[in-house]
């Protein structure tokens, strides 16, 4: 594996333009998990930090939202941040207590002392790493005997009929416009098989859950926020202009009443220990 791939390097170069995107999508949509319900997926994940965890490790934490969440409970234990994207560190160190660290590094090559982290955490991010195997060896090296790992990431760009929509304008604009291939994370980290696969070697107690982020919005409201993902963003300046001419225009017959489009983001929760002793 190159030391910088191609999508690492345009993942670089999102976060420099969008630092806090990710953010800005899911902090403020309800997200469900069977009969729970929680005030977002940061809050989700955050459900699966126990109370009295010692230090936990939000692994590409972004702008801070998940490490903000824990730092506000009571008795917060000691957290650390880390991620590759200076700009997204630097919105972090904004909303952050100074005791929460922050460090700038890849994930998979972590400078943390083996065995020093009570919990590791990711939200949104490890379907989009290069080497995972690389990066869940590391999560595994850090962990303290009987530490947990739990990662929110992404199953479905948006449920029930609009995601069909969307795909399918995409698809046409994007050959239309000559859009390169560009893949992006391990395709096991799609499905629940490929995560167990992938953590049978150094986890046990494997649990595996569907998210449904749920959003009702305008049509536009709903464009702005795909207007801000991967593939969207690669288009050109006149395809982007195209797509969002077709995506309105398809979902226009989805649009209810209230004006607005009633769909979600599909996500899953990972949540695993660690087997050594």
């Amino acid at each position: 594996m190159k030391q910088h791939s191609d999508a690492e390097a345009y993942l670089q170069d999102f976060h420099r333009r969008h630092a806090g995107a990710t953010s800005a999508t899911f902090s403020h949509l309800p997200a469900r998990i069977g009969d729970e319900e929680h005030p977002s997926s940061y809050h989700a994940l955050a459900s699966r930090v126990a109370a009295n965890a010692g230090t936990v490790l939000d692994l590409c934490c972004g702008d801070g939202a998940l490490l903000c969440l824990l730092a506000g409970r009571c008795g917060p234990p000691r957290l650390i941040g880390v991620d590759f994207s200076h700009p997204e560190l630097a919105a972090a160190r904004t909303l952050l207590p100074r005791d929460v660290l922050l460090v700038q590094q890849r994930a998979q090559q972590l400078g943390i002392v083996a065995g020093s982290i009570d919990c590791v955490t990711s939200h949104m991010a490890m379907m989009l790493l290069d080497d995972i195997e690389s990066v869940l060896a590391e999560v595994a090296r850090v962990l303290r005997t009987g530490g947990r790992f739990a990662a929110i990431v992404g199953r479905n760009v948006l449920l029930g009929g609009l995601g069909e929509v969307f795909m399918n304008t995409f698809r046409q604009t994007a050959r239309e416009d000559g859009l390169a291939p560009l893949a992006m994370g391990d395709a096991r980290t799609r499905s629940e098989a490929g995560w167990r696969e992938l953590l049978e070697r150094d986890f046990h107690h494997v649990e595996y859950a569907e998210v449904d982020v749920l959003c009702n919005q305008s049509p536009e409201e709903l464009w702005h926020e795909l207007r801000l993902t991967y593939d969207v963003d690669r288009l050109s300046d006149d395809a982007r202009t195209l797509l969002r001419s077709r995506f309105l225009q398809g979902l226009a017959p989805l649009v209810q009443r209230d004006g607005a489009v009633h769909t979600g983001w599909g996500l899953a929760l990972i949540s695993a220990v660690i087997r050594h002793t």
